[in-house]
Parts: structure tokens; sequence; C-alpha cells
């Protein structure tokens, strides 16, 4: 979502690069671009005048390093500065008696059933026992949706269709997390397509009715500043406690982000990252002013990978390594395990320099490409994945039929195969190949 942004100021800081000497209106026209990008980004406005105001007081007549170079010197500071601007990062407190109650706010389509699942989902993998409960009971079908995406994650849901009491339902809610030994309950409350004082006051009710330790507001970030003006009017009347943010991984121009702590004081505690149940991440901002400055984000990218790849498989192909035997059932477990840690254009931008790779290898082809190649390794039968070697023109063309695809392409990805094996080989033969062949293969 912040690919113009960091295209903007990437711009600024190469053409900072040219000058030897860190001039005073050097740092007047790079923070007037700065400015700029921001305010195109859709950042507040007060929030720009603060952050620049800042980047100057830093930059102008004080004793920079002689260490860095110009550019890198503002980079430093304006990194900083974004990380301050994002705020600390924010994390669930759970404190005194179990169970422990986190309230979902927002307005309609924010995402807020889906954060609420995503959000059971992560405290289950901590070690939590959550409770979904479905309060929203005026949105057609919300309930239904709660209890079908708990279902497929796996997660208790509880519902009531024949009550149109809100407050009372999360309170049978609470009772029932004790009953079943939950330690969390999550409340998916009831949103409207804008703020208005009934259904500020039915929060309300339900906040007095079972004391939630967390208030957590969901607000899309595709909506820009609306999303600030949003988390300031819940926040005047529920305290909110934290942020979700969603739809991250979408094509807002970020303003919402970077604006949103510094305008309302609340923290950020989440970002949702896509459209499954598993995409849902800590925000830390570190890491977010590393991805606005086209600087990456390795520590997430290595996080995915830890989480997306399987360590028994792990193992199992460290095996095949030694010994040289990799084959195309391997090659599409391996290519599957990556897709599982997001898209490509996702993993490209946490890479430094990863948004002029992914302008230049368009992430939707790559993508595209990965599944021709998944539906030709699909159609061969086991003993043609073992062993490509039995490949002859009838099985290339059956294979072909199945799935859509030349036998040009087959061939195509055959050669790559046989490439990917004769490395396989060479590396093999030598430990500090062999460690470098298990950094790529999981």
């Amino acid at each position: 979502m912040f690919e113009n942004l960091s295209e903007r100021l990437q711009e600024v800081f190469r053409r900072l690069r040219k000058h030897g000497v860190l001039r005073e209106a050097d740092v007047q026209e790079v923070l007037r671009e700065i400015r700029l990008a921001l305010l195109e980004a859709d950042v507040h406005y007060k929030v720009v005048k603060d952050f620049t105001a800042r980047v100057k007081e830093r930059t102008v007549g004080a004793a920079l390093s002689q260490a860095l170079s110009p550019a890198q010197q503002v980079i430093k500071i304006v990194h900083e500065e974004l990380i301050a601007t994002l705020g600390e990062p924010g994390r669930l407190e759970f404190r005194g008696a179990a169970p422990y109650v986190v309230m979902l706010v927002g307005l309609q389509g924010s995402g807020k059933t889906t954060a609420a699942v995503k959000l059971a989902r992560y405290l289950r993998a901590g070690g939590h026992l959550p409770l979904l409960v479905a309060a929203d009971v005026y949105r057609p079908a919300a309930i239904t949706q709660l209890e079908v995406l708990g279902r497929q994650a796996g997660q208790m849901v509880y519902s009531e269709h024949d009550s149109n009491d809100p407050p009372a339902i999360c309170a049978r809610g609470v009772q029932e997390a004790r009953r079943r030994g939950c330690d969390v309950v999550i409340l998916d409350t009831a949103g409207r397509l804008q703020i208005d004082a009934e259904m500020m006051d039915e929060l309300e009710a339900v906040a007095r009715q079972v004391r939630p330790i967390e208030t957590l507001l969901v607000a899309d970030a595709m909506t820009g500043q609306e999303a600030v003006h949003i988390a300031e009017g819940f926040h005047q009347r529920l305290r909110l406690t934290g942020l979700i943010l969603t739809k991250i991984d979408g094509d807002a121009r970020g303003g919402a982000a970077i604006s949103i702590r510094a305008v309302t004081g609340v923290p950020i505690k989440f970002l949702g990252t896509g459209e499954k149940t598993d995409a849902l991440e800590l925000f830390h901002p570190e890491r977010m002013a590393s991805r606005i400055l086209g600087m990456g984000d390795v520590l997430t990218l290595i996080e995915r990978a830890e989480a997306a790849f399987d360590q028994e498989q792990a193992q199992r192909m460290e095996e095949k390594l030694r010994r040289a035997e990799l084959d195309l059932e391997d090659f599409l477990e391996q290519m599957r395990q990556l897709r599982r840690m997001g898209s490509l254009g996702q993993l490209l931008e946490m890479l430094p320099g990863g948004a002029r790779m992914a302008a230049a290898v368009s992430p939707e082809e790559a993508e595209r490409q990965m599944r021709r190649v998944e539906a030709i390794v699909l159609s061969m039968t086991p003993a043609e994945r073992r062993n490509p070697r039995i490949l002859d023109g009838s099985r290339k063309r059956r294979i072909a039929r199945g799935s859509g695809t030349t036998v040009q392409e087959i061939n195509a990805l055959l050669n790559q195969f046989r490439q990917v094996q004769r490395m396989v080989k060479q590396l093999g033969r030598h430990p500090r190949g062999r460690r470098g062949l298990m950094s790529l293969f999981g």
C-alpha cells in the first residue's frame, strides 16, 4: 500500500546522493518533497507539519555524523522520525482473572468479523483458548458468517439466532466461556454505515455489562483520512485500547497508518495483511517505517517463513539434499509453502529494493506462472513426478491437455528443474553448500 509513497521518497534520496555536502538549501528542497509525498499519501496535514518540523530541526545546523553521506544522514533521521510518528507498538494486556474480554468495534465493511476470527486464531497459536461471540444482530447473515468462518478456522463460536439484545448475548457468551474453560472472549459487535448515537449507546451498554479488558477498533486502511476521524469518534465514547488496521495489503495510499496514532494517541496493535484467517500480524513501527522507505522488512519475512514451512518436511528435504535426490514432488511442495507465506508482491516488498523488483517482474504474472507450474506437476502421475526422465512426447501431450498448457511450457519447466537438480548436486558435495541450500528450502 506504500508503493507510491516509497517511490517518491526514494527519488528524493536518490537526488540527494548526488550532493557531497548537506547544505541548508538542499535540506529545504528535500523537506518540501517529503511534505508533498506525505500529503499525496493522504497523511493528516498536522502530522505532516509536525514531522517535517522535527526532521528540519535535526538536520539544519545540527552536528551531523561524518561517517555518513548526506543522503544516509537524512534517511536515518526520516526513518527515526517515522518510527516516532507511528508510535510505540501496542500489545494485548491480559491481567486479572480470566476470561479476558476483547471487544471489537468498527463500522460496517471494515472487516470486523474476519478480524475477530483472525485474532482468535492468533491467540490460539499463542496458547490461549478463545471463544468468539456473535453480537451483531442487525447485519443480515452476520451471525452465520462468524459461525462459518469460525468453523473453517477451527474456532469455537457462541451465537443466538433468536435474540436481539447484544448486551445480554455478550454476558451469556462470557458465562459460556467460563463453562467451556476458555480464557479469552472475543466479541464481534454490530457496526453501522457511519457513527451514530444509537450504535455508541449500545456499545457502551455492552462494555458496562461485560467490562472488556481490551476495546479494539477495526479500521479499514483503504478509507484513508476517514479512518482517523472514525478512530477519534469511537475513542471519545469508548476509550479504545488499540487498533487493528485491515486491508493493509490493498492499494491505499497509506496515510491512515501513518496518521492514526499521532492524531488519536491510540496504539496500533495488529495489521490485517490479507483475506485468509492467518493474515494477521503484530504491528512493528520500525518494520513499517523500513518498508515505507524501501528498506524492506526482512524480520517479518523470516517470521512468515518460520510459520509457513513445516519442520518435518524441512528435515526430509535436508536428507534428500544430502543425497542430491530432489524430485518434482519436492519442487511442488516447496512452491506451495512459499505461496503460504503470502503473495509474491507482498514478499518482494519485504526485500530491500523489492518495490523496484516488483515493478520489473509483475507479481501478478509471477503468480500466474506459479499456478501454471502447479497445474503441470499435478497433471503428472506420481511416477512421473519422481522420475521426470520417463516423460516422452505422448506423456507430455497428455499432461498439456490436463493442465491447460503447452508441450513447450512443460519442456521449459523440465529444463529449469534439471538446472536446479544440477545445482543441488554441485552444492550438495560441500557442507557449506548444503547449508546454503537449506536456507533456500526451508
